[in-house]
């Protein structure tokens, strides 16, 4: 048996169902990924508590933008380049997984 199968994470990690996307999924990611920044919770793998203050800042960051977004709305610019990028990734996406 292998490692990832002993700790029950590794290859059985691409079974796990994942969650529906949509905003409050989202913003809780970004949250649990702050919390595990701050050293709020164990890494699931080490079990290991470390405080990364740069990532967790970066993810506290990217919640005050969307606040910020939301309330304010994007510019045009902003507006296209999501399009754009949006765009390219999904036809990447369909591209490779035909």
């Amino acid at each position: 048996m292998s490692d990832d199968n002993k700790c029950g994470c590794g290859s059985d990690m691409k079974d796990m169902p994942i969650p529906e996307v949509n905003f409050s999924t989202f913003v809780m990611s970004l949250s649990s990924s702050a919390m595990f920044h701050l050293g709020e919770v164990a890494d699931p793998s080490t079990g290991k508590m470390e405080f990364a203050p740069a990532l967790a800042k970066h993810s506290i960051d990217i919640l005050a933008l969307l606040q910020d977004k939301i309330k304010n709305g994007m510019t045009k610019e902003e507006e296209k380049l999501l399009c754009d990028l949006l765009y390219s990734l999904r036809m990447k996406y369909v591209d490779k997984t035909k």
